[in-house]
């Protein structure tokens, strides 16, 4: 999806952590927002695949800083691949970032965060409306929607909120280097292309105590492209 503005979290006063598999992406990031002046910020290589590394980002987190309040599951990865030359290896590498790595933060946000503390699940709008040659990322997306509400019920009692926004075409590199977008299978108009910000706006609302009483929602961040016909 791509970071938000520093000044976005900045005016929320959040602390941040920022997981990143990419070492330099990681970098990159972090000067971005000591550079606007974050309030605090610690960053953490992760590769959400793999349980222990998000296990270990979460320790260091309330090593750091002693709470954990917020988490938001932004890790995605998207293949593009004809169904029959799909293999069980593909649907892993998929399922693996876009469904476990969910459900792996998620297990430490019901072991570790207090009553208040919230997860905002970034889904897709492939999740409800598809195209060809993404099976499994399409098929991981609505799996995190289900996984959603199931932590919404499980999570209410432990006073903890769990909601998904579903940003359709967000001016990222994901968007324009999709093969479908490139060949012309899929057409993209520019008044549909959102910004990165505008997903973080909504994500802002979803862990603020404005949406105290939002639980297990599916927010669409799309611009109204899916209400064609």
């Amino acid at each position: 999806m791509g970071w938000p503005s520093p000044n976005d979290w900045r005016s929320e006063g959040a602390r941040l952590v920022l997981a990143d598999v990419d070492e330099t992406n990681l970098e990159i990031a972090l000067a971005e927002v000591t550079a606007a002046g974050a309030p605090g910020v610690w960053g953490s290589t992760c590769n959400v695949a793999i349980e222990a590394q998000v296990e270990a980002t979460v320790s260091g987190t309330l090593a750091r800083f002693g709470r954990l309040d917020v988490i938001v599951n932004n890790a995605g990865l998207m293949q593009f691949k004809a169904l029959e030359e799909l293999t069980g290896e593909d649907w892993l590498r998929i399922l693996n970032v876009d469904l476990l790595g969910t459900f792996y933060f998620t297990k430490q946000a019901f072991l570790w965060m207090k009553p208040g503390g919230c997860v905002v699940n970034v889904a897709s709008i492939h999740a409800v409306e598809t195209e060809p040659l993404v099976a499994p990322y399409a098929a991981a997306k609505a799996a995190v929607l289900s996984l959603t509400r199931s932590s919404a019920l499980e999570g209410k009692p432990k006073g903890l909120r769990i909601n998904a926004v579903l940003p359709g075409a967000i001016d990222t590199p994901m968007l324009w280097n999709n093969p479908n977008v490139k060949s012309g299978v899929e057409h993209i108009d520019r008044a549909d292309v959102g910004k990165p910000a505008d997903v973080a706006a909504t994500i802002a609302y979803l862990a603020s105590d404005d949406a105290a009483f939002v639980q297990g929602a599916e927010v669409r961040v799309d611009g109204g492209r899916l209400d064609r016909l």
